[in-house]
């Protein structure tokens, strides 16, 4: 599956334990995403375009209006990359 870098990135922290927080509006759409990774940082290349397309792949998924992560196919379609956080 040809995923962008942005969309390859997100997909790493969240595969890493990172999740997406959402806002909805009163209309339930949801307006804006923050993607934290497991320490607490914010991801900046996350966006609603990436986070959408993420949503419509069904790479990521909520459950019951929990943040977003990786979905069983988003692990299988994320590439591997070396750690940087024990090297």
């Amino acid at each position: 599956m040809n995923l962008s870098r942005n969309e390859q990135r997100t997909l790493h922290v969240l595969a890493l334990g990172g999740r997406i927080l959402h806002e909805r509006n009163d209309s339930s759409k949801i307006t804006s995403v923050t993607c934290v990774t497991r320490d607490g940082l914010v991801l900046v290349d996350c966006d609603l375009f990436v986070f959408s397309r993420l949503r419509r792949k069904r790479l990521i998924e909520s459950a019951s209006g929990s943040p977003y992560g990786i979905s069983r196919r988003g692990r299988a379609s994320v590439r591997a990359q070396r750690d940087n956080q024990g090297a």
